[in-house]
């Protein structure tokens, strides 16, 4: 089956299968939030990105492989309803940015700086932070050896602009500096974006409004 990135809460799984990893994406909650399983598949090693909500669908997804780690993007609350649960049910270890830490209920066992390395079996993810969504924001990106780089954004970047800043230019302009600097600058147009909620993107299906974002301020 062909990944289409789309799905609904209560669906099945959409699997995008890569040549090292493999990525399950599952809605869940009632704000639509996606989380998402990867897999080595060297090791088959597990790390779930956003214990959002509805722990028994993401523990039915984790399966009797477990999962390693959890990251939590940021520190909203429908990112991490599930968490309290997934945690215990698997004996994974936490990860969060470091500036966003304070705001989860769970205790983060590792806090993620701007640049650190996240593994996930023979696989390394490049943690980016992103001011402005929130102050602590992290975005995932895989640079895939045998493709281009996939983008695991949070709330930061979604088809159509940048996250919620509540109408604060700083924020705003925090924000969309950043990922411009650490994302759209860096990576190339190929680079498939898997956001928070919604459907997924690539950078280059969003680079030509950057500066329609800029102009309207959200």
């Amino acid at each position: 089956m062909t990944y289409s990135g789309v799905v609904k809460v209560g669906g099945p799984a959409d699997v995008h299968e890569l040549a090292d990893l493999m990525i399950s994406k599952v809605a869940v909650g009632p704000m639509d939030n996606n989380a998402y399983l990867l897999r080595c598949r060297a090791t088959g090693e597990q790390l779930l990105i956003d214990a959002a909500n509805d722990a028994g669908t993401l523990l039915t997804l984790i399966g009797d492989d477990g999962v390693g780690a959890v990251v939590t993007t940021h520190r909203h609350g429908d990112h991490w309803q599930a968490l309290a649960e997934v945690v215990p049910a698997t004996g994974a270890r936490t990860y969060a940015g470091a500036y966003d830490a304070e705001g989860i209920p769970v205790a983060t066992d590792v806090p993620v700086e701007d640049g650190d390395t996240i593994r996930v079996g023979r696989v390394e993810l490049t943690a980016r932070r992103l001011v402005g969504h929130t102050p602590g924001s992290i975005a995932l990106v895989y640079d895939d050896p045998h493709g281009h780089p996939h983008v695991f954004t949070g709330d930061c970047l979604f088809p159509g602009g940048v996250g919620n800043t509540r109408k604060d230019p700083e924020a705003f302009a925090s924000l969309l500096h950043d990922v411009e600097t650490k994302l759209f600058d860096v990576l190339p147009d190929e680079s498939w974006v898997y956001p928070g909620h919604g459907r997924d993107t690539t950078l280059g299906d969003e680079r030509p409004h950057l500066g329609e974002w800029r102009e309207r301020g959200w």
